[in-house]
């Protein structure tokens, strides 16, 4: 049953892979084409970032998704974080794993457009995490709560996408979506820490805990620390930037309000 499982995983994996290879080369720029009529008149630097946006929101959506899923009805990984039933997380995982590996190549391939020190570094090391569970099943309510902070993503895209379109940073729907942004990260990266770390004290010093071994243990404890001291940085960032967008649309609301008067 096991080899089974792991063939499964390897062909989940796989998969994964080719249909991310086949939405960034192809889905995307069809899809794109009928709903943005913006998208044609990209450049081609543009629509290779683009696609490769559109490739992390599905992603973003589908992990998200499914992640919840397991967060609100997979009772035996609830009951056991550190050895519950990991079948449903390491399907998500695997399909994480396909997406991130054709990221990964993609960001090489187009280096000089979409490269990204920082995004080689980051996916490096989620995949080593993530080998983990996907390898022996090791901490599967960890690594599933990690995937739902994919909710935050399709926003930060979004964010992009109205920009290159040339929408103007005091568009209401740049706002709408900046705010929105603002919340997401905010609760799905942030307001979570305190369940997250509560779940992951509790476990220490159990069996549980012991049998994972002194390795897997110093991987998960030190990628969670170095993971949310970026969110963190990213949330202070994201803030100041909502701020700043805010500040200058009642500025610019003030100023007209000020100019029909004079008038």
């Amino acid at each position: 049953m096991a080899a089974t499982f792991d063939q499964l995983i390897i062909g989940i994996t796989i998969a994964s892979f080719a249909v991310f290879q086949f939405l960034f080369h192809f889905g995307s720029s069809w899809l794109s084409a009928i709903i943005s009529l913006g998208f044609r008149s990209l450049g081609k630097e543009q629509k290779i970032e683009w696609n490769s946006r559109v490739a992390s929101t599905v992603h973003a959506l589908l992990a998200g998704v499914f992640g919840l899923y397991i967060f609100c009805f997979d009772y035996a990984v609830n009951a056991d974080p550190v050895w519950g039933d990991a079948t449903l997380v390491r399907i998500n995982v695997a399909i994480t794993a396909g997406y991130l590996i054709s990221d990964l190549q993609l960001i090489l391939w187009y280096w000089k457009i979409i490269g990204d020190v920082y995004f080689i570094m980051h996916h490096v090391a989620v995949l080593y995490a993530y080998y983990y569970v996907l390898s022996q099943g090791l901490l599967p309510y960890f690594a599933n709560f990690r995937l739902l902070a994919e909710f935050s993503t399709p926003c930060v895209n979004q964010r992009w996408f109205f920009e290159v379109l040339g929408y103007s940073k005091s568009s209401k729907l740049n706002i709408i979506n900046g705010l929105t942004m603002t919340i997401m990260f905010f609760l799905v990266r942030i307001a979570v820490m305190p369940v997250y770390y509560n779940q992951m004290v509790s476990t220490f010093g159990t069996e549980g805990f012991n049998r994972i071994g002194r390795g897997p243990q110093c991987v998960w404890i030190i990628c969670s620390v170095s993971l949310d001291i970026l969110n963190i940085m990213w949330m202070v960032k994201i803030a100041r930037g909502c701020y700043k967008v805010f500040y200058f649309h009642r500025k610019i609301k003030i100023n007209s309000q000020d100019k029909v008067k004079l008038q």
